[in-house]
C-alpha cells in the first residue's frame, strides 16, 4: 500500500526541543559538547537547529 501523502504530521524537524533528553544528547554527542553546554546554547540562541549547529561549530569542538 502506498503512503497517503495527505496525512502528514506537523513535526518541527528544524527545531531542537530542549525538553527532550534524546535531542539534547544527540546534539551534544554530534559536536562533542556537554548537556549543560547544549542547554546554554538553546537558552541563548533559541531552538532553531541550523542556528544551534552553527553556534556549536563556532565553539570549535568539531
Amino acid at each position: 500500500m502506498p503512503d497517503d501523502r495527505t496525512k502528514t504530521d506537523f513535526r518541527d524537524r528544524d527545531r531542537v526541543s530542549g525538553d527532550e533528553e534524546y535531542e539534547v544528547g544527540y546534539l551534544a554527542s554530534k559536536f562533542g559538547l556537554s548537556i549543560p553546554q547544549v542547554r546554554e546554547l538553546i537558552a541563548k540562541h533559541g531552538n532553531d537547529r541550523e542556528t544551534l549547529e552553527a553556534e556549536a561549530k563556532r565553539l570549535g569542538v568539531r
